[in-house]
């Protein structure tokens, strides 16, 4: 199984109430996508962190593969998400994948 994390950090014109929205947004476009991009095995986006953090968003993710992470990348229902409630609104993207 491969894990896929992400750390995002919106950006600094957005005001709180901006930013609350964007959050809510990105996490349920990102965990919609269950059952409907093959391979992945769990979706998580956390929006709640601390202050004691440095970023605003986490995805946790779980595929079957590296082959399923790769499809999940291109699949367009995923290219949408990233494209129209993620980028438009992130300054810092961090990435971790690992095998488990």
């Amino acid at each position: 199984m491969i894990k896929h994390v992400i750390l995002w950090t919106l950006k600094d014109e957005l005001s709180s109430e901006e930013k609350e929205a964007v959050k809510k947004g990105i996490k349920e476009g990102l965990e919609g996508l269950k059952g409907k991009v093959p391979g992945i095995v769990d979706i998580k986006v956390n929006i709640n962190g601390l202050d004691t953090s440095n970023a605003d968003v986490m995805l946790d993710s779980s595929f079957e593969s590296v082959e399923a992470l790769k499809g999940y990348a291109v699949h367009p229902e995923h290219v949408a998400v990233a494209e129209g409630k993620v980028k438009p609104y992130t300054k810092i993207r961090s990435c971790l994948d690992f095998e488990v």
